[in-house]
């Protein structure tokens, strides 16, 4: 694990425009910032802030709220999801926890336990911790 304290760790990346990989494997406990774009096909257990989309694999898991422009999820997100723009549930996704979003799109087979807001002045106030 990065840094010395476990439960409190903050990953950042400043990379905007290219892809950030959370492989499959991979557990980060903390916080995790990124002002690009980034995939988890990982586990992390604790709030992903994303400037840009957000895209969770098959094997991704997400313990811990979301912020995102636009989240894609084919994993599993216990935890609340707010995206600005849009956000896909694959078939395969499971999400436990509500969603407030401008759009939503439910594939068929898609697991989505949670209440929906959808508002086009989604905000960073939205979601409470």
């Amino acid at each position: 694990m990065l840094g010395n304290n476990k439960n409190k760790e903050k990953i950042v990346s400043n990379n905007q425009g290219l892809l950030n990989l959370i492989g499959p494997g991979t557990e980060i406990k903390g916080n995790l910032i990124c002002e690009g774009d980034i995939r988890i096909d990982g586990k992390v257990e604790g709030t992903v802030t994303v400037g840009q989309r957000l895209v969770v694999g098959e094997t991704g898991i997400i313990n811990g709220n979301v912020q995102a422009a636009y989240a894609t999820i084919a994993g599993s997100v216990v935890g609340n999801i707010q995206s600005a723009q849009t956000t896909l549930l694959h078939s395969k996704s499971s999400v436990k926890g509500d969603i407030y979003t401008s759009q939503i799109i439910i594939e068929s087979g898609a697991r989505f336990n949670g209440k929906c807001v959808m508002d086009n002045l989604v905000s960073s106030e939205t979601i409470e911790a």
